[in-house]
């Protein structure tokens, strides 16, 4: 019996402490620039990871953003199912990605988009490195597998298969704006933009978004405060935090924007 109040302690403070690591784990993303050359890297054998944000949005209760560098001939785990979503942009090199079956090779720009339960594998069948992003995502509401698969299931976009649709500040290429089993909109296009130029003036919205910057340089508005993009860098905004984006190099620059509800 003397010993009963320590016991009772001790899962006092154990429980409590695990309260607190689960709920660190799970806080706001904090809008910004996640710089890609301060990211720290992790090595294994064959492949190199950068860990980028991780938090929750008001559509997601876990967002998880990482980029992986995967060598020559190797893939990186077995093919595998989780039910959480998964979105992968190819940033540098070939991807090969196996989803239920069917092998598709994503060249850089490209896109695989795969619904929770679907198999998914990746390998890189090339003779020279491959990097790609991986954002995994659980809605707040919960997964609706019918409405993911009413709206397609999982597909793959290819960057030359892409339309490019020029107008007076540059163009936009549109990729996909559906639903899925995690979001009931979830919609991503890739804006060019002039010299000089900034895409709108600052605004607000409800959908947090997130900005790929792929070529040359620029400038991001967050809450009235400019930061840097360069190249390979992820713009995370936040629900309802107001934002613009201005290039800043000589010529065009080139970002992937989406948002997701």
């Amino acid at each position: 019996m003397a010993f009963q109040p320590f016991s009772f302690a001790f899962k006092l403070i154990v429980g409590l402490a695990l309260s607190f690591s689960l709920s660190a784990q799970h806080q706001p993303i904090a809008s910004g620039v996640y710089v890609w050359k301060d990211l720290p890297v992790s090595k294994k054998a064959s492949v190199e990871q950068r860990q980028i944000l991780e938090g929750t949005t008001p559509a997601f209760k876990h967002l998880k953003v990482h980029a992986t560098t995967l060598k020559p001939h190797q893939a990186p785990h077995p093919s595998h199912k989780h039910s959480d979503e998964e979105l992968v942009i190819v940033k540098e090199g070939e991807l090969t990605v196996m989803i239920e079956g069917k092998t598709e090779t994503l060249e850089a720009g490209s896109i695989a988009l795969i619904m929770p339960g679907d198999e998914h594998g990746f390998e890189n069948k090339t003779n020279a490195p491959v990097t790609y992003y991986i954002m995994r995502y659980e809605a707040v509401e919960g997964v609706d597998l019918e409405r993911g698969k009413k709206a397609g299931g999982s597909f793959v976009v290819h960057w030359n298969q892409v339309e490019f649709k020029p107008h007076d500040k540059g163009g936009r290429r549109n990729f996909f704006d559906r639903a899925t089993a995690h979001a009931k909109r979830f919609e991503m296009h890739v804006t060019t933009l002039n010299e000089g130029l900034m895409s709108h003036p600052p605004h607000t919205h409800k959908a947090a978004e997130i900005l790929l910057l792929t070529h040359q340089q620029a400038e991001e508005s967050i809450d009235g405060k400019w930061l840097s993009s360069d190249v390979g860098d992820i713009i995370f905004l936040q629900s309802n935090v107001p934002h613009a984006l201005r290039n800043t190099s000589k010529g065009s620059c080139t970002y992937f924007a989406f948002q997701f509800e």
